[in-house]
């Protein structure tokens, strides 16, 4: 008896396929990770955030439980009895836990906010599509979706996130996340910085002149390589380092704050799938799944784990 082991379907407005020969997993892209009151800033940080070279921020920034003192390379404005302070470098406010009520309750909440966001993307394991590419994703082009990986994620060359303006991604990093220079992460057909995800249990480092799309939630630190471009927010653990880099907080960034009862739901995709009429395991060395994705247009089909010889093709109930 031959058990199917290894097919991944992901629906949304694609359906992605990994393999004929496997146990199949449908995963339409997943709940939104809830920032909290984080979600207000573009830049937060526990122990600090220092840039040299001109730097362009656009939308808050906060440290804590770090003092002002440990925000550097900004040139801090703050007025007598302030609540926040003013830099030529940042389009916003920028908060610490030393300025005058309510500042040093309401930063506080944000980076508890911060942890418990964190805490819910990795936690997060419904339908994951894992350890894509070995952790290289570079040249891929990913369907909306949950994807999980035991090592650490490298981008050398650009990567395409292709679904639409209400689809979610999900990437779940145990180690480093790594862009190299002058490489892209591309959002296409609509998709929205703000609906990505990034969970890094190690560094995240945007390498020189290279544009990242998306929210960053990493347990240690974020550093920003000269030139380097967040269309997204940072939200460190630890500390975020920047050099003449722009970050701009995405556009819709309200929606993240919204509450998240079952944070493992999947996004109202209809889906069903069936192997072979039915059976869980088959001694045929032909495997036929049957599809139901409603609204899907596409699906993208390989043998390999690793996406070796991809191609899209129109979607199809069967194959």
């Amino acid at each position: 008896m031959r058990k199917l082991t290894n097919v991944s379907i992901v629906v949304s407005a694609f359906v992605f396929m990994i393999g004929l020969s496997a146990q199949v997993a449908l995963a339409a892209g997943p709940a939104s990770v809830s920032l909290g009151t984080s979600g207000n800033f573009v830049i937060l940080a526990k122990t600090g955030i220092s840039t040299t070279g001109t730097t362009s921020v656009v939308g808050d920034i906060g440290v804590s439980p770090a003092e002002a003192t440990y925000i550097t390379g900004f040139d801090l404005i703050l007025p007598a009895a302030g609540a926040y302070s003013t830099s030529a470098q940042v389009t916003g406010k920028v908060y610490a836990p030393g300025y005058a009520d309510p500042t040093p309750a309401n930063i506080s909440t944000a980076v508890s906010d911060m942890q418990t966001a964190y805490t819910d993307g990795a936690g997060r394991s419904l339908n994951a599509i894992t350890e894509l590419g070995a952790g290289n994703i570079g040249g891929l082009t990913l369907a909306p979706g949950l994807y999980k990986w035991g090592t650490g994620v490298t981008i050398p060359t650009d990567v395409t996130l292709s679904g639409s303006a209400n689809d979610v991604w999900i990437f779940i990093v145990a180690q480093n996340l790594d862009i190299s220079s002058a490489k892209s992460v591309v959002l296409a057909g609509g998709a929205k910085a703000n609906n990505v995800f990034w969970i890094v249990a190690g560094q995240t480092t945007i390498g020189t002149g290279a544009t990242f799309n998306g929210n960053i939630l990493d347990q240690t630190a974020i550093v920003l390589n000269t030139g380097a471009v967040l269309n997204g927010r940072a939200l460190a653990q630890s500390a975020v380092t920047l050099d003449a880099s722009l970050v701009t907080l995405p556009s819709g960034s309200s929606s993240n704050s919204d509450s998240n009862p079952n944070p493992n739901s999947n996004s109202s995709v209809d889906t069903s799938n069936s192997i072979n009429a039915g059976a869980s395991v088959t001694s045929s060395p032909s495997v036929t799944l049957a599809l139901s994705a409603i609204g899907a247009t596409e699906m993208l089909i390989s043998n390999d784990a690793g996406f070796a010889g991809a191609s899209w093709e129109a979607y199809a109930t069967s194959k």
